[in-house]
């Protein structure tokens, strides 16, 4: 464990969370982190259709640090780069390239920008909007247990809605958009079943290592 996570007991994570789901059964959850105890780095998780759970991470500190807090099968260390030009989100990560675009924000991306920068970074405030989340958002949990005894709890800020993908994996086409179905199993939650970038502090507080 790196000396900056071992002098505290919580760290945070601020940036976006996209997931989205693929015709070809393909699922991916994209972590696009502007801070964090890192510095600036971006992530990919895929769930393919026969299940297998695989992590794309940059440095092997970051692949350690997500692996032990999410369940994978696979954790490959590969170049990730993300690249955002106004609505279009360009994303290569070894096997993987994604496009995707934005649209416009509706209700409750409107409501979720409203809340101030340190509610939303607060556990408490997380704790609060877990059942509001799960009743609005299919699968989408705010707060639960993570891997080596850790606690998370996810504070939204902003909410977009995904109206195009296009993926392919190892240069294999990974079809149309579609919903994340079924919801993904890397933690205690998923990502929402509608396609969507989601603006984020994650929080996560560190069991006994």
């Amino acid at each position: 464990m790196s000396n900056a996570l071992r002098r505290c007991p919580r760290v945070r994570f601020d940036g976006w969370i996209a997931g989205m789901g693929t015709s070809s059964g393909t699922r991916i959850v994209l972590g696009h982190w502007q801070r964090s105890p890192f510095g600036a780095f971006s992530d990919l998780m895929l769930e393919r259709a026969d299940g297998n759970r695989l992590l794309l991470a940059p440095t092997r500190e970051t692949a350690d640090f997500v692996s032990s807090t999410y369940v994978f099968d696979t954790v490959r260390v590969v170049p990730v780069e993300v690249s955002v030009t106004d609505d279009t989100w360009t994303v290569t990560a070894g096997p993987l390239d994604l496009r995707f675009t934005t649209g416009r924000r509706r209700l409750l991306g409107c409501a979720l920008r409203a809340v101030p920068g340190p509610l939303a970074r607060r556990p408490a405030w997380s704790a609060l909007t877990d059942r509001p989340a799960r009743l609005l958002l299919s699968g989408v949990r705010t707060r639960g247990s993570a891997g080596r005894g850790r606690r998370e709890w996810y504070g939204a800020r902003d909410l977009l809605p995904i109206r195009a993908v296009s993926a392919a994996y190892e240069g294999a086409d990974l079809g149309a958009m579609a919903p994340v179905e079924p919801p993904v199993r890397f933690g205690f939650g998923s990502a929402p079943r509608n396609p969507s970038a989601t603006r984020v502090t994650t929080t996560v507080e560190l069991g006994p290592e």
